[in-house]
């Protein structure tokens, strides 16, 4: 995978991030940070960020509600409809969330760092 740094062309890594959150299963969640490791960015989980926050500006669909950050925080609330938006989204499939936080973390992270899948 080729190494991005923050002067690349941002909007060639949010293509790339968009492709990452396609391939999150129903039902699981991954962090900021483990997308960015993916895409060879280890220190750009905040540009994953501004990537998820871009695709509601611009009217992209995807799962963006399934990324959280390393803690299992609903840090990305804020950029949904209402506050209460995303939790209602995991909720409805199956996640448990907590005080803006899901409840077994460890056990719905999807890391697709172990997954084999291609970008293309």
């Amino acid at each position: 995978m080729q190494k991005y740094t923050n002067n690349l062309n941002s909007s060639i890594f949010f293509e790339k991030v968009y492709r990452v959150v396609h391939k999150i299963p129903y039902g699981r969640i991954t962090s900021y940070g483990a997308i960015a490791e993916y895409l060879g960015a280890k220190k750009s989980s905040r540009m994953v960020g501004t990537a998820l926050t871009n695709s509601h500006k611009n009217g992209i669909h995807i799962p963006a509600h399934r990324v959280v950050n390393r803690n299992g925080l609903l840090s990305g609330r804020a950029h949904f409809g209402t506050d209460n938006e995303m939790q209602m989204l995991l909720e409805s499939e199956g996640i448990e969330i907590k005080d803006f936080q899901v409840v077994e973390f460890k056990k719905l992270f999807w890391d697709p760092n172990l997954e084999n899948f291609s970008l293309d």
